[in-house]
């Protein structure tokens, strides 16, 4: 039996990709789609072969047929958008951040418990098979405790590119946010450790001078239980013809050793005392957070959840608040 879902929002490329995944995905139909930005929805028809059968959000809500919406609309409109999906009795799976607004995310968790709802969310570092091994190298105690964790997911601004929104007032809801759920949700899952303190946290304009409101760059200090975390999620990379090491680069540091790994490639390192570099090498690992987000809604157990997507929204939201209120002084 197939799932009938319907597509939201189409203001980023991520969720154009989740479309393709659906339609070669054979335990999904698309029942239809909407984008009501006209520009928009003209430039997805004409370039991307995305036919809108709704005109309004509403409609999709209404429609009995549907089981789950698919949403990308741009960042802060996702929330009400999810929360109002959950009231209507659908599933949902969104593009990442799923909102820009805590009390917004503890709707979404309410609504989702009380009906038995999932939400998913295209968090697909979590499937490498760098981040499991990693993970498994850790649960075995090679690397000892871990004591310090460090990553940096650096992206280009790239003007010509990036969705003209992210740098309109009010609609973009911060640069971690909008980056560092990658992060956040990795070192949860391979350390089992969750937020408990934030020591520092700042997001300024350093590169983007076309739109000086625009905050760019992004860093903070947090500690995870007994680990320190530096995260640096800042679109400061340089838009290049070769791969940048500060593009999802992360460091484990262990009472035994060390642990370092690239999505960049497909290796894992792993540094002790007194023992040569191992070397590990992993295949990429394909998204299946679609596959995930449907055995889900049907009782089975995954790696991905509801449960495990809210928490690690939760915790990259408190650090963006923290970071905007020292902001504002």
């Amino acid at each position: 039996m197939k799932m009938n879902i319907a597509f939201a929002g189409f203001r980023h490329d991520h969720i154009v990709g989740l479309y393709h995944q659906a339609l070669q995905n054979e335990m999904v139909q698309i029942i239809g789609c909407c984008e009501e930005d006209l520009s928009e929805r003209k430039y997805i028809e004409e370039n991307r072969g995305i036919k809108c059968s709704y005109n309004r959000y509403e409609e999709i809500l209404k429609d009995v047929r549907i089981e789950a919406v698919a949403i990308g609309d741009y960042f802060s409109r996702r929330g009400k958008m999810v929360i109002e999906a959950l009231k209507h009795g659908k599933h949902v799976i969104c593009d990442k951040p799923i909102c820009t607004d805590i009390d917004e995310l503890g709707e979404i968790e309410r609504i989702s418990s009380e009906k038995g709802l999932q939400v998913a969310c295209m968090l697909d570092l979590r499937y490498r098979e760098q981040v499991y091994k990693g993970k498994e190298i850790i649960e075995n105690g090679e690397l000892g405790e871990i004591r310090i964790v460090s990553f940096t997911g650096q992206h280009c601004l790239d003007y010509e590119n990036r969705p003209k929104w992210y740098f309109e007032e009010g609609k973009h809801g911060g640069t971690i946010n909008d980056i560092a759920i990658h992060g956040i949700d990795i070192v949860r899952f391979m350390t089992g450790k969750n937020l408990t303190k934030i020591n520092c946290a700042k997001t300024w304009n350093a590169f983007a001078d076309k739109a000086p409101g625009f905050k760019d760059c992004g860093q903070f200090m947090v500690e995870m239980d007994n680990i320190s975390l530096m995260g640096d999620v800042s679109y400061a990379a340089p838009k290049c013809y070769s791969p940048i090491p500060t593009y999802w680069n992360f460091c484990f540091w262990g009472t035994k050793g060390m642990l370092n790994f690239c999505v960049q490639n497909q290796n894992i390192h792993v540094f002790k005392v007194n023992e040569e570099e191992k070397i590990i090498a992993c295949k990429g690992g394909n998204p299946e957070y679609l596959r995930d987000f449907i055995w889900e809604t049907k009782g089975i157990r995954t790696m991905m959840n509801t449960k495990e997507i809210i928490e690690s929204q939760r915790q990259v939201l408190k650090i963006q608040k923290y970071a905007d209120a020292k902001a504002r002084g």
